[in-house]
């Protein structure tokens, strides 16, 4: 388990997307959550309900916007992880949970970044934590094996 600070709580799962340079949602991403700045390492990948971890964003304050809606649409990342604090992004993760009350928790991670697998994220008010979800090795997390299932 990782520990790190809220910038926006909520409580998500998905598999990681570790992006290898910062991204901003304004020009970068389409309305899919698809990255689309051709210039990015990861130009074409999907982003939408993942748990997307990098070490900032790269501005625009449009960005926060564009997350906004992504957020609305449900194209969004499921959570944000971050190494460094980004304003713009939580700001965006903040707006979406005021306008529509929805939830997508964005992180700051002292030390090292997730890079692959299935991760939960809880993030509160006081702090997050990151937690591996094991069920493609034969375990599983809290909220597969809820049902008795896993």
């Amino acid at each position: 388990m990782i520990t790190a600070r809220t910038l926006n709580p909520g409580i998500a799962t998905g598999e990681v997307i570790r992006l290898t340079a910062p991204l901003s949602f304004w020009g970068g991403t389409d309305e899919n959550g698809r990255i689309i700045d051709a210039h990015h390492p990861q130009c074409g990948v999907v982003l939408a309900g993942r748990v997307l971890v990098m070490e900032s964003g790269r501005g625009s304050s449009s960005a926060s916007s564009v997350l906004a809606e992504q957020i609305r649409a449900h194209t969004a990342p499921a959570a944000i992880i971050l190494a460094r604090p980004d304003t713009i992004i939580a700001l965006g993760a903040l707006i979406a949970h005021e306008l529509y009350d929805l939830t997508t928790p964005v992180v700051v991670v002292d030390g090292p970044l997730p890079v692959s697998g299935r991760l939960r994220v809880d993030a509160g008010p006081t702090g997050a934590t990151i937690s591996p979800l094991m069920h493609e090795y034969g375990g599983c997390g809290e909220e597969e094996c809820a049902g008795g299932e896993g």
